[in-house]
Formats: structure tokens, sequence, C-alpha cells
């Protein structure tokens, strides 16, 4: 059991006259509060808070992140205010506490996924402001995954699943290595146990073959250093981590038998240039994979992390791993974040950990107008994962992003404006589809439109938080500026049918007394919301008429609705038999030209003056004008099974000039069966040697569709397929 001695021991080690008498107050209270609680395990819970206070003392934390590992759950278990833990032990304690609190009364109606989410923002947010939060979170994670066996089984799965994809990922942005690895290793044993059982029975079969090549390496790797005349202070030998070597498995889809490089090598230097050096001698000696050879000393990743990665081969056919590093570059790879922590007598946190935090801050700023917690969490544990590829715009800034990065992503990441004006990219030189993934050592040049803005479609391949949230809030703010337009035109149209004049309202004192009673801070915030359909306009306008009144004219309304449905049902000529309507027997509709619906589609009807009802793409452009007349708006749906008439639907494909090209897209259409009504070629004078081809196809459905667009945009060679408006 830890004892609180110990731990003040290494305080005083670690920090030469920290006040401990502090510490010793916090050991202290905490006893007294949790004293009749008990762990799972029957422990009493004293254990754990004095568990956690001894990681953060073995990380060299200051007096005060300790104190706050003693603290950090008695605001939570024991219903210590915040404020008296800021009087006895400093505001600096009470919010790091503070922010590793959950929050305890969110309402009952919420979710467990809402309520973690909700829970990870506010220690988030508690982060920028003072990375000791995070890391007194890290501690608590850690000691209670090494006790995680004593919990009932869905509990640990859900403790675990939640570690490999929240706190294993932060440990790793924060360079902390150590704990990444005991987190992943604790979460692999829980959430697959049987892959876990299987990999250490095996793994431990080879340990005694592996270290004696090990043992064998070493030996003959400090031979060969001696010989070249290239100083180092030691040699290390490991076998890789059980989860380390499950990714792989997974990853590359490969027996055991196939991993080569059980065994890794990590070679100490005294500084810099001694690590290339070394580098120099490992390949003269032994034959490196050449793709497997990475710089993190010159490029380092986002969290600090430098050494120099290659994978060899000896005469005898074995692959080992060596890593190659200084000895504070090892401090900070291990260790991370808490490697360089300095901390200040009444200055709080030094700025030194700036750098590795960077990523923290730009998340964040990325996401000040995200509402929804749940979004935000997704966001952040996407971003949390190690950003690995590195790619350079055409004036040589490295830009580095995570695996599967679009040049969307790329385009953001120099700048948001670049971004929203993004209408294609060159890679190396080629133009290539603006869903291309980059990889590693891409040139990247993005072409720009002034004026232009991004697309939701978008959203279906970027995946980067500051490229999605850019993109949602340059299409929100469309969203509301087209919300705006049609509410304000649907309150003065119901204005006038109740024969009213709308600037009249809106200078009456009742309607000021209406939007400060309803929460609308201004006039546009109303008619925001009657866009979005979340006010009607006779709500608001219904104080400015008598209910004789309103009842006569909305008589009026219902009779003239009538009329408009009689003409309909005389239109029968131009009837589509695929489609039904709602409430309305023996019409037929027909498709709208303007944007050409096919089946799976979702639709909407609008009853024309004299053509019947026009049923159109719930993407159409035209839609958004529709709705200012919502009296003719009708519910249709699709009908049938299917395989009536085909659709004709335009397509353009954009692609390499280059012979056979026609030819593989004509044979993708004919492997999926779909005929080719029209074909036009159209090239284009540009330097990059691309044409248009468009096809007119019949296509059965949306599934139908989706998979002719998926198949031609994966033909070598093409650029982009776009599906056009019907003629």
């Amino acid at each position: 059991m830890i004892r609180y001695e110990d731990i003040e021991r290494k305080v005083e080690r670690h920090h030469p006259g920290a006040d401990v008498d502090v510490l010793r107050r916090a050991y202290i209270f905490s006893a007294v509060k949790h004293k009749d609680q008990v762990r799972a395990s029957g422990e009493p819970y004293l254990v754990h808070p004095l568990s956690v206070a001894d990681i953060l003392a073995d990380m060299k934390m200051d007096v005060e992140t300790v104190c706050s590992g003693l603290l950090h759950d008695v605001i939570e278990d024991t219903l210590v205010e915040p404020e008296e833990i800021s009087e006895r032990f400093g505001q600096n304690v009470a919010r790091i506490v503070d922010g590793v609190t959950k929050i305890s009364n969110l309402g009952k109606e919420m979710s467990r996924e809402e309520v973690q989410a909700e829970n990870l923002r506010k220690m988030v947010l508690a982060m920028v402001d003072d990375i000791r939060v995070v890391l007194v979170k890290l501690a608590d994670r850690l000691h209670n995954m090494r006790t995680l066996a004593f919990l009932k089984p869905e509990k640990r799965s859900r403790i675990s699943q939640e570690t490999l994809e929240v706190y294993a990922p932060i440990a790793l942005r924060l360079g902390m290595g150590k704990v990444r690895s005991e987190l992943e290793e604790l979460a692999f044993q829980y959430l697959e146990p049987d892959s876990y059982s299987y990999l250490k029975k095996e793994v431990e079969s080879r340990r005694a073959s592996e270290e004696a090549f090990l043992d064998e390496v070493r030996t003959r790797i400090a031979s060969r250093l001696d010989e070249e005349g290239v100083p180092y202070v030691r040699i290390e030998g490991r076998i890789k981590r059980l989860y380390s070597i499950h990714l792989k498995l997974k990853r590359q889809r490969i027996p055991l038998e196939r991993v080569y490089d059980l065994a890794a090598v990590r070679i100490i230097t005294r500084d810099q240039i001694d690590c290339y050096h070394v580098l120099g001698v490992m390949h003269k000696h032994w034959k490196p994979f050449q793709d497997r050879i990475k710089d993190f000393i010159a490029t380092p990743r986002e969290n600090g992390y430098q050494s120099l990665h290659t994978s060899v081969v000896g005469g005898e056919g074995h692959h080992f791993e060596v890593q190659i590093r200084t000895e504070e570059m090892h401090r900070v790879a291990e260790e991370g974040i808490a490697a360089h922590w300095k901390y200040k007598e009444g200055k709080g946190t030094d700025s030194t950990e700036d750098e590795s935090m960077l990523w923290l801050r730009r998340l964040v700023e990325s996401q000040q107008d995200v509402v929804d917690a749940v979004e935000f969490a997704q966001s952040f544990k996407l971003d949390l994962y190690p950003r690995e590829v590195y790619a350079r715009t055409p004036k040589g800034k490295v830009i580095q992003l995570p695996r599967h990065a679009t040049t969307v992503d790329f385009a953001y990441a120099i700048h948001s404006q670049v971004g929203d004006q993004c209408t294609g990219a060159k890679v190396n030189g080629r133009l290539v589809p603006l869903r291309y993934q980059i990889q590693n050592a891409d040139t990247v040049e993005i072409l720009t439109t002034p004026g232009h803005k991004p697309s939701r479609d978008w959203l279906n391949f970027v995946v980067t938080a500051k490229a999605r949230h850019k993109i949602k809030a340059v299409i929100a703010q469309k969203q509301r500026q087209e919300a705006l337009e049609m509410g304000r035109k649907l309150f003065e149209k119901e204005a006038a049918k109740l024969h009213l004049k709308s600037r009249q309202v809106m200078e009456d004192q009742r309607f000021d007394r209406y939007l400060h009673e309803n929460g609308y801070p201004k006039t546009e915030d109303l008619f925001v919301a009657i866009g979005y359909g979340k006010l009607l306009p006779r709500q608001v306008l219904s104080r400015f008429i008598s209910e004789d009144e309103l009842e006569l004219l909305e008589n009026q309304a219902s009779s003239k609705i009538s009329k408009v449905t009689n003409v309909v049902k005389r239109v029968l000529r131009l009837g589509d038999d695929r489609i039904t309507i709602k409430g309305v027997d023996d019409v037929m509709a027909y498709l709208a030209p303007c944007c050409g619906p096919i089946r799976g589609e979702a639709v909407i009807g609008y009853i024309t003056r004299g053509k019947g009802v026009a049923v159109h793409a719930r993407r159409c452009s035209n839609v958004s004008n529709l709705l200012i007349n919502r009296e003719r708006i009708i519910e249709v749906t699709w009908v049938g099974d299917g395989h009536d008439r085909p659709y004709k639907v335009p397509l353009s494909v954009l692609t390499e000039d280059r012979q056979g090209q026609l030819a593989a897209l004509m044979n993708v259409l004919n492997t999926l069966k779909t005929n080719v009504q029209d074909l036009q070629t159209d090239r284009q004078q540009s330097n990059d040697n691309y044409r248009w081809i468009n096809f007119t196809i019949d296509i059965a459905d949306l599934k139908h569709l989706e998979k002719v667009l998926n198949a031609l945009r994966k033909v070598p060679g093409v650029i982009d397929v776009e599906r056009q408006n019907a003629a």
C-alpha cells in the first residue's frame, strides 16, 4: 500500500524547499472526507487518492498538482464545495480539482453519451487554462485501470473503451509515452481478452530467443560504434508491446508469424549530431528498409517527440527496429509535457509547455461556436490521433496532417480563407480531386477562386476538426441567411393576407414586447425562426387582429386551398405513376426537370398552377423559393418496387486526356449494366491536359447511382465525377 510519507519524500527530492505542510494538510483532509468510503476492491477509498498522488510525484509534479491528486475526488464524492478547497489550499488547487470533477447536476433525460461528452468538454476547457488538470486526470485514470478487475464486465469494457478513445491519445499528444503505453495495454486486456491472452502466450514463448537475439545485436552494435569512434551513452533492447503487435496484425492483416520486427533497439547518445553518426553506422553494417527511415529530429512531432527511426535486417535475415535519440529526447519521449514541467511560485504555469499545447488551443478555438457537446467530443477524439502525414506547399512550408487527410484539410490547415475558396488542387504538379488523400512528402498546391464557398459534400471526406467546423460554420451562415430572407417573405405575405402592413406591425410597441417576451434579441432572429419553421408568422400577427377577423380569413384561406386542389385533380395528362400524393386521390405528379429526382431521394411536392404537382428533390436549389408558398407544399412518396422505367441522369466526368480513358469509363458502366443515352466530350484549354466527358445514363434508383459514381471515381486518371441537373 502507498504510504503518505513516501509521497512526501519524492516531492522533497524533486522540489527541494517545497511547502510540504500544505501537502500533509491535503492528505489529512482527504483521509477525513473519505474515511467511511470503500472501493470495489474492498480497500479503503483513501488508497485511490494516495495512489494518484504517488503517480504525480513520480512525474516530478509540483506540490499543488500532488495536492490536487490527493483531493481530486472530494468535490464529486464527498460534496465538498470548491470554495472550501480554495480557502484551505489556494485557488490553483481548487481550479485543478474542479476541472477534474465530473458534472453531477446534469438532467436525467440526458443519455450516457451526452453526459460523457459534457464532462469531456468541461475537462478540455479546464486543460486550456491549466494543463495540470489533465495530468491529474491521467494519473486518476491510470490507477483506475490498474484496479479495473474489481468492476463488473460491462463497466470494465466501457471504461476501457473510453481509455483507448480519449485518455491514451491525450497522453500520446502530450508526449507521455510511458503513461500512454500502460493505458493501452490495460485497455486491450479488458476489451479483447482472447486476443490479449493469445498474443501474451505467443510472445512469451518467443521471449527467450528474442532476448538472446537482442543481447547479440546490442553487443554487435556497440562493437561497430566503437570501431567507428562514434560515442553513445547506452544501448537498450525491448520486445514490442502486445497492443502495438495487435494493431499491426489488424492493419496489415497478417499472422503473428509474419511480424519480423518483434525486437527493437534504442540507442541513446550524448548530443544530436551523434544521432546521425549512429544512423550512418547502422546503415553501413545493416541493410535498411528505405520506406521505414524517419527523421523526427529535423521534423519533430507536434507533441515534441524527437528521434531517428529505421528498420534494418541482418545477414541472418532477422529484422529489427532501431530508435536513436539523445538522453533529453528520450526523457521527453517517455514523460512528455511532464518532463519539461516548470513551476514558478506565485506565477502559475510556465509558458514552456505552450508548443505542445498548440493543438489543444487550436481545437478549442475552432469549436468556439459548437453548442452540441457530443459534436465537440467527437471532433476532439478525431483530432487526438497523431499527425503522421507531412506534406509541403509549393514554397516548401511543411504541413502536418492526420492520416487520410484530403486536399481540403490541407487548404484549411494553411488558412481558413484558403479552405473556403478552394476549388481545386494539384499534388506533385498533377490535378487531383478534392477528396484525394495526401501522402507523405506530397507537394500540394491549392487552387482558389475569390468568392467561392465550401460545399456541404466536403463534410463527407474531410477529417480534421478545423476543416469540419469551418465548413459547417459557412454552411450554417448561408442557411441562416436563406432562413432570414424566407422568414421575412413569409411574414410579409402572411401580413398581407391579414390586411396588415408588415412595416407598421414592426414599428408597433406590441411587436417589441413580443420579441422580448419570446427571447428574440432582434427582428432578424424572429425571421430566422420563421424561416426554419420553428415559428409561424400567424403566431406573431394574431396579436394585431381580432379573433373574429382571424376566423373569417382562415375560412377564406381554406376555401382557396380547396379550389387549388380541385384544379390539380382535373390535370392528369402529365402524371407520373412512380409518385403518390398523400391526402389527394386520383392525382398523379411529374418529376421537376430542374433537378430530375430519382427513386430513393428525399422529395417534396408543389401544387403548380395548371400543371399538376411538381416533384422536386429536397436538394433542389428551387426548393427554398417554393417553401414561401407553404400552402402549396404537399407530401409525396415513391411507390412501386422500383422495376419501372429508368431515370435519365446527366453526369460530368473530369479526367486526364489519355488513350483508352473513354473505353475504361464505358467498361465500368457496362459492368454495372448501365445504359448510356448520350455522350459528349469537351477538352479544356489547360496545360494540365484534361477534359470533361458528359454522359446521360439510365439509372434505376439512388443506390444504383451511388454505385456508378463510386466506380467511376476509382478509374485511374479520373479527377472527379459530378451529377448534373436534368435538362
